[in-house]
């Protein structure tokens, strides 16, 4: 599954049936987990797909931070997620990827992950990461990225969504060639397949619904 289909499935959310505590709560764990995650896949010096792997390519070019370039990368996407997911859910996206930007700064200096072998760092970290996009899904959040602009785009001139993100997602590995040996980014498309995997088995709408 893409991540388009995921953030189809936002569109008919139960995140009615969360309270506003509830929603808190889901949003600050999954901003844990993923800054969590962040820290394992920096540590193995891997990338990834979307305005998450434009932030790491940003951050290996030495110009800033992961959590900053992470924030910044996304300013420009929270538009097209009001216009396609409204305004409830483009709060919380905000909210989701200003704490993640914020806890990917913090969490290295109390939790120190040494040297981390590639395809590690890629098992465990997208582990991590999935079952914080599990959790924003849940509270009809998510961690912004090139699915929103694709919707949109898909639905403002009826370009499939699918090759937009697609495009996308390729011009980004592109570009991490100048930055990591292909070894490090066969080890990042694991990771963001496990990632994917993650969120195939666990978000299913027909089998677990918030009560």
């Amino acid at each position: 599954m893409s991540e388009n289909s995921f953030l189809r499935s936002i569109l008919n959310s139960t995140s009615e049936n969360h309270s506003l505590l509830e929603d808190a709560q889901g949003i600050i764990a999954g901003a844990m987990l993923a800054a969590l995650g962040v820290t394992m896949l920096k540590a193995g010096g891997l990338l990834t797909g979307g305005t998450a792997g434009l932030a790491f390519l940003v951050t290996y070019s030495g110009f800033m931070g992961f959590g900053l370039a992470f924030f910044l990368v996304n300013l420009p996407f929270y538009y097209f997620a009001w216009r396609r997911l409204g305004l409830k859910f483009t709060i919380k996206t905000f909210v989701a990827v200003g704490l993640t930007s914020a806890l990917s700064g913090i969490v290295p200096q109390f939790i120190s992950i040494g040297e981390t072998h590639p395809l590690a760092g890629a098992l465990f970290g997208g582990i991590l990461v999935g079952a914080a996009l599990l959790i924003f899904f849940r509270h009809a959040a998510s961690l912004g990225g090139f699915g929103i602009l694709a919707l949109y785009l898909q639905d403002r001139y009826g370009w499939k969504a699918g090759y937009i993100q697609l495009g996308l997602d390729g011009m980004v590995l592109l570009l991490s060639f100048l930055v990591a040996s292909p070894y490090i980014i066969v080890c990042s498309v694991i990771g963001a397949v496990v990632i994917n995997f993650v969120l195939a088995i666990n978000h299913r709408r027909d089998r677990y619904i918030a009560m």
